[in-house]
């Protein structure tokens, strides 16, 4: 229950996600500055005493050095009215990449498959993504007899429109999970692939599906994963904590507001923008 929770954040973080956002300009600043802030973060972990990790743990430091927690995020920005404004699609613009990169790197360089063989899985994965994406667009467009069933019962007991988001998700989540690549991969996918078939959006899809999630399954996956936090560890060395939430700060908000002043997409946005992005 708890991962099917994890599951509809990402799926609803990525539905939330408009492709421009990350293939624009911005988006492409977006990526530059995800790669610089791990270039900085290896470094950090390579040289600095204080980390003093091994080679695999290092690159998990690494990561989560360069990391956004977009699926948490978003209801954050809902409920903040952020969503289509400049400064949320400057958060979903870095924050995406601040999600998808550290997922991507991490399939590739903790993997205990060759660089070679993940490659081809993830290869795998975007290609069963266009398939899932381009059929049902384009049966919508053609004005397929499937598509047509799925409209005219969306509304009732049937739920097409439901049933056939949860099994968007399942397959990708499930392809995750035989290839060992990480759920938030698929979940992510999911909600893009949802994307590009209803292009504009469906408030009535959006709000069955936030009621399902928001209302159940999400609270479900943050209960369970506060209760694994190990407190004991956390009071034990409290100077750990606080020092990794500052190199957090330095190592992926500095680099953020720089490129945020020189991207021609938000060098005109404020002062008070910029931090509220980072924010």
């Amino acid at each position: 229950m708890s991962e099917l929770g994890l599951a509809f954040l990402f799926l609803l973080a990525g539905f939330e996600i408009d492709p421009k956002n990350i293939t624009g300009v911005e988006g492409r600043y977006g990526l530059a500055t995800w790669a610089v802030t791990f270039g900085i973060a290896w470094l950090a972990v390579r040289f600095t005493p204080w980390f003093s990790v091994s080679h695999f743990d290092g690159i998990a430091v690494t990561l989560a050095l360069t990391s956004t927690a977009l699926g948490t995020l978003v209801p954050i920005m809902r409920e903040r009215s952020l969503t289509g404004t400049r400064v949320g699609d400057s958060i979903l613009a870095y924050g995406t990449w601040g999600e998808l990169g550290p997922v991507l790197a991490m399939s590739v360089l903790l993997s205990a498959r060759t660089g070679i063989q993940t490659l081809v899985i993830l290869g795998l994965f975007a290609v069963v993504c266009v398939l899932l994406a381009a059929v049902p667009s384009r049966s919508r467009r053609v004005g397929s007899r499937f598509f047509s069933f799925v409209e005219e019962r969306a509304d009732t007991t049937s739920q097409t429109f439901v049933r056939l988001t949860v099994l968007i998700l399942v397959t990708l989540v499930a392809f995750s999970a035989i290839f060992d690549l990480d759920i938030v991969l698929g979940s992510f996918a999911a909600g893009f692939v949802l994307r590009y078939i209803i292009p504009e959006g469906n408030h009535t899809l959006e709000t069955k599906l936030d009621g399902l999630a928001y209302g159940f399954l999400i609270p479900v996956f943050f209960t369970v994963s506060g209760a694994k936090i190990d407190l004991t560890a956390v009071v034990s060395r409290p100077g750990l904590l606080a020092g990794f939430i500052v190199a957090l700060l330095i190592i992926r908000a500095v680099p953020i507001l720089i490129s945020m002043g020189i991207c021609p997409a938000t060098r005109d946005v404020s002062a008070y923008g910029r931090i509220t992005s980072l924010i």
